[in-house]
């Protein structure tokens, strides 16, 4: 019964002075909104970027030649030639985490049918290709390993090319394209990707057998790259030590020895790119936190001038009966009920600026559960830790000295 006065003194109290309440919620409720809109949209940038990521490639692993070497540091040519067809046929054959697995050499140029031409990248691979690569074909089929074996002048091309080099909107499956002056034949047609993390066009390709690529269009033998498929997305931090152990054993290095190479997964780069935006999340949120500091000032400026202009009825309180420590909870009550009020302001204001960000600025926003508690437990101790110095100050007033107040 003593918590119910209490609750309805401080609630008379908030309403008798509704605009200086309202203005002093107002930190609060800009601080509780902006923690709730940044944490919505650095959870949904998370999310945007995991799904992204995972679309580039089924639990992608990268096998780049050349050490893995940071900041800009050129390499020799002879260091970036370290692999071959051995490393491939090596983890093929060993490698048990691996599901899908191909060589890849790529090169530029320029894909020409007839008075259209289009500069685009040439991608040589294997069957295995479409899967690791999670691509579907909008018409046509891949090209068989019997084809990559007699390295056939066969290709697959993107949604981009067809739109530049095929401007009468003909089927371009069976027609004959030149890329730098060799001809091949498409076979087939991808489905619509899009571009991908980093803005790239993941439609601008053409993808032929890398037995061709390699001989015919860039003249080499060694690959550009290794890519496969771990059998899980949970499985691939050990499937790059499986393959990193394979291709040590495979180029004989040595225990003191460098890795002549360097294996990526899709997890890593997730990884990098999630902390990356945490780390902007948690700025952004400290930012807002501000807010709620000078929210959490206002509380305790307003909680002195409430003192200041019920002095006399503190005093009357106290000389009818009234204890100290009711007179601190009747104050603790009334910050928390302005700091609570607040809270609940500020959840629907960041609730609705959430809405806003994602239908009118198509950014993508996730809302946690836990922004919204965390919200409500920060404006509770918000509440306690400013209102309870004035509370306090409230409390210790001497009666005779209150009543005499002026």
């Amino acid at each position: 019964m003593r918590i119910l006065n209490l609750l309805k003194i401080a609630f008379k109290a908030i309403v008798l002075n509704k605009v200086r309440t309202l203005l002093t919620m107002l930190g609060i409720i800009i601080g509780v909104a902006s923690v709730i809109a940044m944490l919505a949209i650095g959870e949904g940038s998370k999310e945007s970027i995991r799904t992204t990521i995972s679309a580039m490639g089924s639990n992608m692993i990268t096998v780049r030649p050349g050490s893995d070497v940071r900041g800009g540091v050129r390499q020799d040519a002879s260091a970036m030639e370290t692999l071959t067809f051995k490393d491939y046929q090596a983890l093929k054959d060993q490698a048990s985490l691996l599901t899908y697995i191909t060589p890849m050499v790529n090169g530029s140029g320029q894909v020409i049918n007839g008075a259209n031409n289009w500069p685009s990248t040439i991608y040589g691979v294997n069957p295995d290709y479409l899967s690791i690569k999670v691509v579907d074909l909008q018409s046509g089929s891949m090209f068989t390993n019997a084809e990559v074996q007699s390295a056939a002048k066969v290709a697959l091309i993107g949604q981009t090319v067809v739109e530049n080099v095929f401007l009468d909107g003909e089927d371009p499956v069976g027609k004959m394209i030149r890329f730098n002056n060799i001809p091949f034949k498409i076979i087939g047609v991808l489905e619509e990707k899009g571009e991908n993390t980093f803005g790239q066009d993941q439609d601008d390709v053409v993808i032929a057998p890398y037995t061709t690529v390699q001989k015919r269009i860039l003249a080499i033998d060694h690959l550009n790259q290794i890519i496969a498929s771990s059998v899980s997305e949970e499985e691939a931090p050990n499937a790059v030590i499986q393959v990193t152990d394979i291709l040590r054993t495979q180029h004989k290095l040595l225990d003191n020895e460098d890795d002549d190479f360097h294996v990526r997964s899709m997890e890593e780069l997730i990884s990098t790119f999630s902390s990356t935006s945490e780390m902007l999340t948690v700025l952004l949120v400290a930012v807002a936190g501000i807010s709620l500091l000078i929210g959490g000032i206002g509380i305790m400026n307003i909680m002195y001038v409430s003192v200041k202009e019920r002095t006399k009825e503190i005093g009357l309180r106290m000389a009818v009966g009234g204890k100290g420590s009711d007179i601190l909870l009747q104050f603790l009550i009334e910050a928390i009920l302005i700091s609570i009020t607040g809270g609940i302001l500020g959840v629907l204001l960041g609730l609705g600026a959430t809405v806003f960000i994602e239908t009118f600025l198509h950014w993508p926003t996730s809302v946690a559960l836990y922004s919204i508690v965390i919200s409500f437990v920060v404006c509770a101790i918000t509440g306690i830790f400013f209102g309870w110095y004035p509370a306090r100050k409230a409390a210790a007033l001497d009666p005779i000295t209150a009543l005499r107040y002026e």
